[in-house]
């Protein structure tokens, strides 16, 4: 028996789709995230493309990588200066879709934390 990948556990595309419109509904609202929300330009891209990579990365259809190639993720948003306060900015709006979207207490912190690492591997802006 294959073990349960994260994608599986989560539910799949449409919960990931769901944790992403979720995830982007917060960064509206959340005034600590205007900066980081301001450097997506086409929410409806952001959207498709973030659903994608978290499909891909809990272990799902590949597509991203078909679409889009290696994710190189940190060299993408290289270009946007992110800081310690965008980066807590975006994981809080991440733990509130997760609150929203995964029931599983567990696998909602599960998540976070490795969204944590991710967040911070983002920074580029040196602490001031």
């Amino acid at each position: 028996m294959q073990p349960q990948t994260l994608y599986d556990a989560v539910g799949g595309t449409p919960v990931i789709t769901r944790l992403v419109d979720r995830f982007y509904d917060h960064m509206a609202t959340d005034e600590h995230a205007a900066d980081i929300r301001s450097m997506h330009e086409d929410l409806k891209v952001s959207r498709h493309r973030l659903t994608l990579f978290l499909t891909m990365w809990m272990g799902g259809p590949r597509t991203y990588i078909e679409k889009r190639g290696h994710p190189r993720m940190r060299a993408r948003h290289m270009p946007f200066p992110i800081g310690r306060a965008d980066a807590v900015a975006w994981l809080t709006c991440m733990k509130a879709a997760l609150k929203e979207e995964i029931d599983d207490v567990a696998l909602q912190n599960q998540l976070l934390s490795a969204f944590a690492g991710i967040a911070d591997h983002m920074r580029n802006q040196p602490e001031g």
